[in-house]
């Protein structure tokens, strides 16, 4: 064996293994462990998802009175979670099934890689949207005339996409197909992976700039738009109540308009209710996403309690990833009888029968893009009435959600 051959630490052992056991040495089990739990669990996540968010888009699409800007941004919501279902989950449970090799080439490790960081940062970037139109609708209402229109929702939709796009090319240029190579031996046949083949700091650097920029920046940023909603909200209704008790009981009127202030109160509350809590599920399930990305880039060295440890947060964030996927439209069922009725309706599962109308009021990677991280790491075991015009008072007549 000559110096030149040698590209890392030689074990004399190795010169006597078959390939086989070289690829099972180095990169581990071809399956992952715990693959048929796990296939089970995605598999009924990619049914539920898969239609729910068929639904959502369904419903929205052929509905004008669903021609919200609110609803907008859910539908980018649902085609986003249908691009993990129908394309990244797939393409995951091959993976897990099938570790090495990877068969589709550096095309498809560029395409797998950019498709679940696009998709991560345009969920971020939806929910972000939505909660500052929320703000604006509750908080601004005079302000919304203007700003909470569909064209402005497109627009501001189409940007999205664009930047989610391209914030993705650096990680994305990152990555490439590494095919095992053992001192004295050369490669090795048949283990080629979509892994990481640029610097480790590169990637530590753009991994941590984008958990703080498309995670825990925008976390923050929703957690204070809603808590200033939230007390919006709570002075509307105090004020609602004294004024209602200061009326005299004669002023026939003045109670038909406080009868319409609070049901307008009451739509505005169910509808903030209901994207508070897909903004807190969206958080809670990829949280560990964003835990597992962060804890490969910073330990550099590690023990066989961290590798174990690693293996059960990867699974975790799989399964939570997926899952966000698959709770929105689960949600918009549970608090949304507009929802509920136009989903039992694309399902010719009856209802009433009437069409749907505008309601008026006065508002509506592998996951770590790094291939088998576990063979970098050297492990042993694998781990109203017709729309308003673009530009139009929206604001006034968002669809009543709840």
């Amino acid at each position: 064996c000559n110096d030149s051959e040698a590209r890392g630490p030689f074990d004399p052992e190795d010169l006597n293994l078959t390939d086989e056991a070289l690829r099972l040495k180095y990169l581990g089990p071809k399956q992952t462990e715990l693959f048929l739990p796990i296939c089970v669990m995605y598999l009924l996540i990619f049914v539920v998802g898969t239609v729910g968010n068929g639904l959502t888009c369904t419903v929205i699409l052929r509905h004008k009175a669903m021609h919200t800007p609110t609803n907008f941004y859910l539908f980018s919501l649902a085609v986003s979670d249908l691009l993990v279902l129908l394309v990244g989950l797939p393409l995951e449970l091959y993976e897990m099934q099938h570790n090495y090799p990877f068969l589709l080439g550096a095309g498809g490790c560029y395409f797998r890689t950019l498709l679940f960081e696009t998709v991560c940062l345009a969920s971020v970037l939806n929910v972000t949207a939505l909660s500052v139109e929320r703000y604006v609708a509750v908080v601004h209402p005079l302000r919304a005339r203007s700003v909470v229109t569909r064209a402005r929702a497109r627009r501001m939709l189409g940007a999205i996409w664009v930047l989610a796009v391209l914030c993705s090319l650096p990680n994305t240029s990152l990555h490439g197909i590494q095919q095992l190579h053992v001192p004295c031996r050369g490669p090795v046949p048949d283990s080629s992976v979509c892994t990481l083949v640029r610097p480790r700091f590169v990637y530590n650097l753009v991994v941590q700039t984008t958990t703080l920029l498309f995670f825990c920046l925008p976390m923050a940023t929703i957690s204070v738009l809603y808590l200033l909603i939230g007390m919006q909200l709570r002075r509307e209704r105090v004020l609602l109540s004294c004024q209602a008790k200061g009326r005299s009981a004669s002023e026939a009127r003045a109670r038909r308009d406080s009868g319409r202030a609070h049901l307008q109160d009451r739509s505005r509350r169910q509808v903030t209710k209901m994207l508070f809590v897909l903004v807190l599920v969206f958080g809670v399930c990829w949280a560990p996403f964003h835990a597992d990305r962060l804890m490969w880039s910073f330990v550099s060295h590690w023990t066989e309690r961290l590798l174990l440890a690693f293996q059960y947060v990867h699974i975790v964030s799989g399964i939570f990833f997926y899952l966000s996927s698959a709770a929105n439209p689960v949600l918009y069922s549970l608090m949304s009888s507009r929802f509920r009725e136009t989903f039992r309706q694309a399902l010719g599962l009856g209802g009433r029968c009437h069409r749907l109308r505008p309601h008026h009021s006065s508002h509506s990677l592998s996951r770590l893009t790094t291939g088998s991280t576990l063979y970098d790491l050297g492990s042993r075991g694998n781990r109203t009435g017709p729309p308003a015009e673009n530009g139009g008072p929206e604001w006034q007549r968002e669809t009543d959600l709840s």
